[in-house]
């Protein structure tokens, strides 16, 4: 069976996986773009952007995994837009024309509409139904690949708290928030059902996977 993964989802030391006062104009709110400078220092990023440049290493590495192997992605209402974006009968995310997933991709989200066909292979659609039946549409438009859990923390807290995710890569960036959405909270003994490693990099961030533990 096809694996549910999350590959690059960053959180400060004080577990926060973006800031408070999101909105149009601050994607991740008061912590802008802190969280994901590791990535975008990364020879990965630059090649995705059509750039030279960039640096190797560790974190590239794990940069590196986002893509292969990913037939669908699931995200929430929040990653999709910003607060309020269902209003806007004109709002296609946060991306362009061309967004990064070129695969089918679900939003799950009180506010649904139709589908929405961009350019590359990605179609948005929009799901209002539990994480185990928004996975299960998820695997039937994947086939024989995996799917992605994209975040935010609101989707990825309920999956997990389902055990619902195979292999998750965390990287703890080397930072504090202080405010805005935790990703550990509710989320006691987690370690019981993962086998957790880690792995330090120059730039002072932290990669943790989480592997579902098998009998």
């Amino acid at each position: 069976m096809s694996l549910v993964r999350v590959h690059n989802f960053t959180i400060s030391l004080d577990g926060f996986g973006t800031g408070e006062g999101l909105s149009l104009d601050a994607p991740f709110g008061h912590a802008g773009e802190r969280l994901h400078e590791w990535m975008f220092a990364t020879r990965w990023w630059h090649e995705q952007a059509g750039d030279r440049g960039g640096n190797g290493g560790v974190d590239d590495a794990f940069a590196r995994q986002f893509m292969p192997g990913i037939g669908a992605e699931i995200m929430g209402s929040g990653k999709f837009g910003y607060p309020g974006w269902h209003e806007n009968a004109d709002w296609k995310g946060w991306w362009g024309p061309n967004p990064p997933f070129h695969t089918p991709t679900f939003i799950a989200t009180r506010h649904t509409r139709p589908s929405i066909e961009m350019e590359g292979g990605t179609t948005f659609h929009f799901l209002d139904a539990s994480p185990t039946e928004v996975l299960a549409a998820a695997r039937k438009a994947a086939g024989d690949q995996d799917i992605r859990i994209g975040g935010g923390v609101t989707l990825l807290r309920d999956f997990l708290s389902e055990r619902l995710i195979d292999h998750m890569h965390v990287a703890v960036a080397p930072l504090l928030l202080g405010r805005g959405q935790r990703l550990w909270d509710g989320l006691e003994g987690i370690e019981q059902d993962y086998r957790i490693e880690s792995v330090s990099s120059p730039s002072g961030v932290t990669h943790l996977t989480f592997t579902r533990a098998t009998e």
